[in-house]
């Protein structure tokens, strides 16, 4: 197998329980879950060749099953998606070249992201982790500054050196800038898309380390790979025309319903 795509999913998350399962409208008005818009993704992307979606709830489970997908149960206590696709791998008795994370809160997640991400990963022999990172306009920044100013979490930035290594990830809108920009002027601020693919000895690696300082603070299992000191490749991809909204709050439903329907998505 080359390429494997595992989608972690978990009900009881602390900031929207049950998230997996939330409807979203798309162009038709056809109501489709949460999970099921993540397994549409995942099924889109060329190159892959298997798809699961890892969980420990039986309700997750029976909705994945009775759309068509594979199903493959993991522990309650795996403390995030990383700690879940490890286990998935582990339990399925899987040999991957590279292991994909598509994590099920980014139903918008073009095909494409994930691609480029494999190629990338592929193309650098040192990395251990490649994670998709998109420049940020003007709106996109302002929209981010918005939703941390309102006591949300909008989105994730990230920030990288020269050879597109990861330096850090971050809740907050990072790097600062002093002046604002124009809605679609291009920023130096990156979001970071929630999608990672694994070289399988690294992912096998992560649950055996302890939870990071800053992986806790920040809430973002992605620093754990940089807390000990493993090479994080950053991959610019383009957005092509399309927008991009993970389903963070109850809040982010109508906003990616609009997106959906102003982009012609069933």
């Amino acid at each position: 197998m080359s390429v494997l795509i595992v989608i972690p999913a978990r009900y009881a998350s602390s900031r929207y329980p049950g998230k997996p399962l939330a409807m979203l409208r798309g162009a038709t008005g056809e109501a489709v879950s949460l999970i099921e818009r993540s397994w549409r993704a995942a099924r889109a992307v060329e190159g892959a060749d298997r798809a699961v979606v890892a969980t420990d709830d039986d309700r997750i489970r029976d909705a994945a099953e009775a759309f068509g997908a594979e199903v493959v149960m993991t522990s309650p206590d795996c403390r995030n998606g990383t700690e879940r696709c490890a286990e998935a791998v582990k339990n399925l008795g899987a040999t991957p070249e590279i292991v994909v994370n598509l994590q099920g809160d980014a139903p918008l997640t073009p095909a494409w992201f994930i691609e480029d991400l494999v190629r990338g990963l592929r193309a650098d022999a040192e990395a251990e982790l490649a994670t998709p990172v998109l420049r940020c306009t003007g709106q996109m920044r302002a929209d981010l500054i918005a939703e941390r100013m309102a006591g949300r979490v909008g989105g994730t930035t990230a920030v990288f050196g020269a050879e597109m290594q990861g330096l850090y990830f971050s809740k907050e809108v990072i790097p600062f800038a002093a002046r604002d920009f124009a809605p679609d002027e291009p920023t130096p601020v990156y979001h970071h898309v929630g999608v990672y693919a694994y070289r399988p000895n690294a992912l096998a690696d992560y649950p055996t380390w302890p939870e990071g300082k800053l992986e806790r603070l920040e809430g973002l299992e992605q620093l754990r790979f940089l807390e000990n000191g493993r090479r994080v490749l950053c991959v610019e991809v383009e957005a092509r025309g399309r927008q991009f909204w993970e389903l963070n709050n109850p809040e982010d439903i109508p906003r990616i319903e609009a997106m959906l329907a102003e982009m012609g998505q069933a």
